[in-house]
């Protein structure tokens, strides 16, 4: 399934705002590698499975919260390869009902075990004790970080960017764990400046970007105007619901909305001072709009379009 370098095109973005002042937008389409496995996360199980393998591992234990991206791409990847897959899902709460969790649900389909623990030990997951229990209750299983980030996944994201691509002065993507955005660093050209767009609050993760990162031409943005991590509200809705019905492309909720939001509100102003000619990284993501789907219609909002 990794053996072929993808063929991503690049599509040129049309806004008012692009118009108005002198920009040239366009967008790394990688929600389109895969179906079920796309964006990002295909980049970041490239390599990692390929070392599964050569390790002759069965199982890829991974982590994730409700509606995470990474463990529905763990899920279905495993299924395709070959994998057992285990699941440790962030909330006890979600073990009654979780098949009324589109993503979780997508994930059981895909036989992956999925094992539901509490925020509090959600929170000791990278040490060396929580390490020690699951080799003790697991046996022999290839762990994949929370959101699939490390070194072997920055590898394969470094994959995204091609030659062609030097012809842009900015490279932008959405950041959440900041694996994609060193593979983006590391391979960027040296007159390019790469911008991260954090769907996260604070700025911890630029530590771990720069345990990856080869190189200082780069910065992150973060907008907290939706409320932090995985929120949203009726103007990023209708910003997402425009766009789509205009371009035909989707962007989803959390991360690629944000960026493009972010982006255009900076050029509106008069805030952005990077170059003109912009390339933006669509990591996928989409699986997660019917989860946030859901939520909308609990708040009686409308709910963000999907391609039938």
């Amino acid at each position: 399934m990794f053996s072929q370098q993808p063929k991503i095109e690049n599509q040129r973005l049309n806004h008012p705002v692009f118009d108005r002042y002198g920009f040239e937008v366009h967008v790394k389409r990688e929600d389109l590698i895969h179906p079920q496995i796309s964006g990002n996360k295909y980049r970041k199980l490239k390599y990692n499975l390929s070392e599964a393998q050569s390790q002759n591992h069965h199982t890829l234990l991974t982590f994730g919260g409700a509606y995470s991206n990474h463990l529905a791409a763990t899920a279905a990847a495993g299924k395709k390869m070959g994998f057992k897959t285990i699941g440790l899902v962030r909330g006890e709460e979600l073990s009654a009902k979780f098949w009324q969790n589109p993503t979780l649900a997508y994930c059981a389909s895909q036989n992956m075990q999925l094992e539901f623990i509490s925020r509090q030990s959600y929170r000791l997951k990278h040490t060396s004790e929580w390490l020690e229990k699951i080799d003790n209750q697991y046996g022999r299983v290839y762990v994949l970080p929370e959101g699939g980030t490390n070194t072997l996944a920055v590898k394969g994201c470094e994959e995204i960017l091609t030659p062609q691509d030097a012809f842009f002065d900015v490279i932008c993507c959405p950041v959440g764990t900041g694996g994609t955005l060193a593979g983006l660093i590391n391979s960027s050209s040296p007159h390019q400046h790469v911008i991260g767009f954090s769907a996260l609050k604070g700025t911890d993760i630029q530590e771990e970007i720069r345990k990856f990162a080869s190189n200082n031409r780069w910065s992150l943005e973060s907008d907290d105007r939706f409320g932090g991590y995985a929120k949203i509200n009726s103007i990023l809705v209708t910003f997402i619901n425009q766009y789509f019905d205009q371009t035909a492309i989707l962007w989803d909720p959390i991360y690629t909305a944000k960026m493009v939001f972010g982006l255009i509100e900076k050029m509106k102003t008069n805030q952005w001072k990077h170059g003109k000619k912009i390339l933006l990284i669509h990591t996928g993501g989409l699986q997660s709009i019917s989860g946030m789907n859901q939520w909308l219609r609990q708040k009686g909002w409308p709910s963000i379009h999907q391609p039938v």
